[in-house]
């Protein structure tokens, strides 16, 4: 049977081709259904091969009310974290016969709700927000509407969350500089507004707190998570008479900015001054000098994201996952300059 090239084939030619029923094709072509390894199954996948059949997966799923698809909103993608993330949420999706749709918001709260409602309009089945803001009311205007949500890398308290230990975090990275002698050290802290930066700044100041280092104030640096940033506090700190003998960076990003500041200032990492990050992307290993970090485990976030959105839509109580970070020490820190 030669097909039109001016449409598409139908169920309805598999069928005929295969001389079964149209529910047997149907059946036999659900990926959600056990394989069936019978002669008039494999006719049927025969039959759709040669025909180059492709089934409708949207109208299907607008039948069962669903679309398999995900909404996933972050800051940008050209945040390693961001793009990494989503990666890991995509794959978690593939494996459930999901798709991801990603959305970026420039870290603005009125992009963030323009992205919402173009996803929302494409019928996803829930959203997953990396970009929750302490304070911020969007996931409790979601929910009354009945979205399912859920918050990945950032909570709000409130809302279903797949999250690093970020106070873990922040002192595995703290206590590794106090051990290694260190009490002078600065935290580029990351913004205010997001609870792994309010995490991670706990940590620290829990660490310092332990040796008896409770006076922080000028140690602490809010900042964006970015390289510029963490250049530009990094520069200011480094330069000034006082100067830490370490620095932690909220994450990797920020670390990089730090390291390109004190380069520019002819400081030497980390005879000169020790500088930890936090995340561990796959660049932190191979700079010219390895980055000491803190690993986090995206793709256990992302696993427990979508277990945890099943049951949002499934109207389970509300859950927070946790899951604990590893501290990675590499070439930039070591004992302070004598």
């Amino acid at each position: 049977m030669t097909e039109s090239p001016l449409r598409p084939p139908t169920i309805l030619d598999v069928a005929r081709e295969a001389g079964v029923s149209k529910s047997t094709v149907s059946r036999v072509l659900d990926e959600r259904l056990p394989t069936s390894h019978s002669a008039s199954a494999q006719r049927v996948r025969d039959a759709a091969q040669r025909l180059g059949y492709r089934r409708d997966r949207f109208a299907s799923a607008l039948r069962r009310q669903q679309t398999r698809t995900v909404g996933v909103l972050v800051p940008r993608l050209t945040d390693t974290v961001m793009a990494m993330t989503f990666e890991q949420v995509a794959a978690a999706c593939a494996r459930r016969d999901q798709f991801a749709i990603v959305a970026t918001t420039d870290d603005d709260p009125a992009t963030e709700q323009e992205a919402v409602e173009r996803l929302l309009d494409q019928r996803v089945d829930g959203l997953v927000l990396t970009t929750a803001r302490l304070g911020d009311d969007l996931t409790a205007r979601l929910r009354d509407r009945g979205v399912p949500v859920v918050l990945a890398l950032r909570a709000d308290g409130s809302t279903p969350s797949a999250v690093g230990d970020d106070e873990l975090g922040g002192y595995l990275a703290a206590r590794h500089l106090v051990d290694l002698g260190h009490r002078r050290i600065a935290l580029v802290a990351g913004p205010s507004y997001a609870s792994s930066a309010v995490g991670r700044q706990a940590g620290f100041r829990r660490a310092l707190a332990e040796v008896g280092v409770t006076d922080v104030g000028d140690l602490v640096h809010e900042s964006a998570f970015s390289m510029e940033s963490g250049e530009d506090v990094a520069r200011r700190v480094l330069a000034s008479p006082d100067r830490p003998t370490a620095v932690f960076a909220v994450n990797d990003n920020t670390a990089i900015g730090v390291l390109a500041a004190a380069q520019a200032l002819e400081l030497s990492v980390p005879e000169d001054v020790s500088v930890v990050g936090y995340n561990d992307v796959p660049v932190s290993a191979r700079l010219p000098r390895p980055l000491t970090t803190v690993r986090v485990p995206f793709d256990q976030i992302a696993a427990a994201t979508l277990e945890l959105l099943d049951e949002t839509r499934a109207g389970a109580p509300v859950r927070h996952v946790v899951v604990a970070p590893t501290l990675i020490p590499r070439s930039t820190s070591a004992r302070p300059p004598s």
